[in-house]
This record gives C-alpha cells, sequence and structure tokens, in this order.
C-alpha cells in the first residue's frame, strides 16, 4: 500500500535513507522533516507499507517554473529496501509522485541520480525519463 509518510514512520525512514546512503541519527529530526513535508501543500513523501513494514520511500515536490508556464516535479528522494528490490514497489512510488506532481500543475518531472547508481538510471529510462547529462551542469553551494 502506497501511503504519506507519517512522523511515527522515522525509524523505518531512516534506515531507507541509510541504505540511500544518507545515514540518520535523530528519530525526532526525521519526523520533523516528514511533518514539514506534508504540511507543505507542494510537496509529499509516500512510503510503500507492507503491513507495517516500510518498504520503499519517494519524496517529490512541485516546484514552479519561473520562465516557462506551469511546475516542475522534482523527485527529491527515491529508495526501496535493499529486501524488496525489483518487485515494482519503485514503480508504485513513482507513479504516487508522479500523480501528485500532475494533481499540482507539473508539466515535467526531473530526478537527480549519482553517476554510480546505474540500475537506477536504467529504471528511470524505462519509465521514460531522459538522461540530460552535457545539457548543463549542476552547481550546489552549502550554506555554513
Amino acid at each position: 500500500m502506497i501511503r504519506p509518510a507519517r512522523p511515527t514512520d522515522s525509524a523505518a525512514v531512516n534506515d531507507l535513507l541509510a541504505q540511500l546512503g544518507y545515514p540518520q541519527d535523530d528519530l525526532a529530526a526525521t519526523a520533523a522533516r516528514i511533518r514539514f513535508w506534508a504540511d507543505d501543500p507542494t510537496s509529499a513523501a509516500f512510503v510503500a507499507d507492507a503491513n507495517g513494514n516500510l518498504l520503499g520511500l519517494v519524496a517529490v515536490h512541485a516546484e514552479p517554473f519561473f520562465q516557462l508556464p506551469g511546475f516542475s516535479g522534482r523527485i527529491v528522494a527515491l529508495v526501496v529496501s535493499e529486501h524488496a528490490r525489483r518487485q515494482g514497489v519503485a514503480g508504485e512510488l513513482m507513479t504516487a509522485a508522479e500523480s501528485f506532481a500532475v494533481r499540482h500543475g507539473c508539466v515535467r518531472f526531473e530526478v537527480t541520480s549519482a553517476d554510480h547508481r546505474a540500475e537506477a538510471h536504467e529504471f528511470y529510462q524505462r519509465r521514460g525519463y531522459v538522461n540530460q547529462a552535457g545539457r548543463s551542469s549542476r552547481f550546489i553551494l552549502s550554506a555554513g
């Protein structure tokens, strides 16, 4: 079952994020982020729940274009538990995220995936996403 993430999912969400390569050590902080995403009408976090066992997580944000009409749906995070991969969970999560984005006026979808995640790249391409590598560069500045 795909459902919105809840603050009570914090421990399982932390486990999933660790599998994605982002270890977390503060359940309260994770719960606060889940609440923030739930309260933001342009964002959503969904989990794949198998009778209380979380199999995956996706987070999506609808952001307006400035230079074009409409919005872009950005997949901020997608992870499926290593024990549930290749069983259709990621597809169900992406369908929920894309549906949310369409309901919020998104006319394009975007996801960033690290170069070493070749299987993820294949998954996105099977869903119709086109790799824009070489078309633009991504620049990041960390505050602090």
